[in-house]
């Protein structure tokens, strides 16, 4: 199983109880990815967001940035919304990072939990998953076609125009990243596109039958079972006991997830919720290193097999010294558990 770390290169993140300048926080964000790649994680994504506590709208921007930083460590997005982005554009962006990276790029599409994108870019919401159809199809041709003849409904077509750079993998990956949408699950199946599911909250069994549906798909399609992978992306932060990792986590958890609720109308979240998220089946992955990875290994047996786990920790509003002890447990003793 490979174990990494995301992150929506928030700067709200605290040091000492101040928040950060955007320049201070990607100084520690670049310094988060290094330490990950020098303790032995297998990848860290960035995530895209709009809004004016995340730094990540230019995605590969930052990673390119990491990629000059780190020798081992894969880097991707989690997720690029493909809806709302130039297919071609989005290609020649992580062509170029995996040259830089020397082969170390890979991206997660998907349509976005977060809708800010399309208003900005011009895009109606009411083609949210027509938009995500075409722009995968391209996306797809263009990896696999250097150059490139393609008629769509929201892109002007290509004509035979070649797309470059090219990477340096033969085949750049492409996962789909995916919430608890049916179609979702069977279109990456179809397609044959490794599986990133997101699951923040909830019992996470509660899946397996989303994700049976994805490995029937890729069955019925002719893809191979080793090509069907699941990853899965969950909310967690480790440290050295249970109660530090809960004391640590739960304030800025409670805060960021009321401060949602509230945004969409609903109330905010009580300390009876996170317990149920932190039990035994919950989303969370919140305690010491040994309890959290035996947690993922049942996660993982619940949804037939996981071949990736990303830690989230964004949510929690961590100090800097507090994730990068965070990465260490994660890479030093979560992993070769796992692994």
């Amino acid at each position: 199983m490979e174990v990494g770390i995301d992150s929506f290169a928030s700067h709200l993140l605290q040091n000492g109880g101040d928040h950060l300048s955007g320049t201070e926080a990607m100084r520690l964000l670049l310094e988060r990815i290094e330490r990950a790649d020098q303790v032995g994680l297998d990848v860290f994504g960035i995530g895209e967001h709009h809004r004016a506590e995340y730094l990540d709208s230019a995605t590969a921007v930052i990673l390119a940035a990491a990629a000059a930083r780190t020798k081992r460590i894969r880097l991707t997005s989690a997720v690029t919304v493909l809806s709302a982005a130039d297919p071609v554009r989005v290609f020649q962006e992580f062509a170029t990072l995996d040259l830089i990276s020397q082969g170390r790029a890979e991206m997660v599409v998907g349509r976005g939990s977060s809708t800010e994108a399309f208003p900005l870019f011009g895009f109606s919401l009411n083609d949210y998953d027509e938009l995500f159809s075409e722009k995968l199809e391209l996306l797809l041709t263009i990896r696999d076609q250097e150059k490139v003849r393609w008629q769509g409904q929201y892109r002007p077509a290509l004509t035979g125009q070649g797309v470059y750079p090219r990477p340096a993998q033969a085949r750049l990956p492409i996962w789909l990243g995916v919430g608890g949408t049916p179609e979702s699950f069977v279109r990456a199946g179809t397609l044959g596109l490794p599986l990133m599911v997101a699951i923040i909250g909830g019992d996470t069994h509660r899946f397996r039958p989303l994700v049976d549906l994805y490995r029937e798909a890729g069955r019925r399609a002719g893809h191979a079972p080793e090509q069907l992978q699941v990853g899965l992306h969950s909310l967690g932060y480790v440290a050295p006991t249970t109660e530090e990792a809960v004391a640590d986590f739960v304030p800025g958890y409670l805060e960021t997830f009321s401060k949602r609720a509230r945004e969409r109308g609903g109330s905010g979240l009580t300390r009876a919720h996170f317990d149920m998220q932190a039990g035994p089946l919950g989303a969370l992955l919140v305690g010491n290193p040994e309890e959290v990875a035996a947690k993922i290994q049942r996660h993982s047996e619940a949804l037939g097999g996981i071949s990736r786990v990303t830690f989230q920790m964004d949510v929690a509003v961590l100090p800097h010294q507090k994730i990068l002890r965070a990465t260490e447990l994660i890479g030093t003793r979560i992993a070769p558990l796992l692994r």
